[in-house]
């Protein structure tokens, strides 16, 4: 058995290949349109929609500056939003208002004015602090958990996950991109 890269999934006949039984996929064709951030204010509307149940979950309240009355709220209350660029990944084109001048927030504006298809705005969630250790001593730093799903015949929330961590004091960015750390994390049962 062979695992295929997720980017391969679009290469033509490697679905072929899937469907054959020769090879596995760790992660399912599509898995990235949910993680993406234009996508985000709708996974709520897409879970109601499709399953008829209300997000057991909730995400962090996010605007969309494509419509109007979300561009007017990320506008009006920029300086305590973090504004995302949707054609960015790995923690890059993440800005957030309350590190900003009045100059770059005006800019901001502007730039938001100007391409709102481009950018999501979020309240800015509080992470946890995971102590990590840095050198010889633990320290706090945000983190955060991806949870491992694996779907099949049926589909299971596997008891562990990835937790990533900003090696920055000051930072929310967690992305290893950005510098950050990950470790696995395993949820023991009682």
């Amino acid at each position: 058995m062979y695992f295929v890269p997720e980017s391969l999934i679009g290469v033509p006949g490697i679905m072929d290949v899937y469907r054959g039984g020769n090879v596995a996929l760790v992660n399912a064709p599509g898995n990235g349109v949910a993680d993406d951030k234009g996508i985000y204010y709708f996974v709520p509307h897409m879970i109601k929609y499709y399953l008829g149940e209300e997000p057991i979950l909730k995400n962090a309240p996010t605007y969309l500056a494509f419509y109007e009355d979300d561009r007017k709220l990320i506008l009006d209350h920029l300086e305590r939003l973090v504004v995302k660029d949707v054609s960015e990944a790995g923690g890059y084109g993440v800005v957030f208002g309350k590190d900003m001048t009045t100059e770059e927030l005006e800019k901001w504006r502007t730039i938001i004015k100007n391409e709102p298809r481009r950018f999501i705005a979020q309240e800015v969630i509080d992470f946890i602090d995971l102590d990590i250790v840095e050198g010889d001593q633990m320290v706090p730093r945000k983190a955060d958990l991806r949870a491992f799903v694996l779907s099949g015949d049926t589909t299971k929330v596997w008891p562990s996950g990835l937790t990533r961590f900003s090696r920055n004091p000051d930072s929310f960015v967690v992305n290893s991109s950005q510098g950050g750390g990950f470790k696995d994390t395993w949820v023991l049962s009682r």
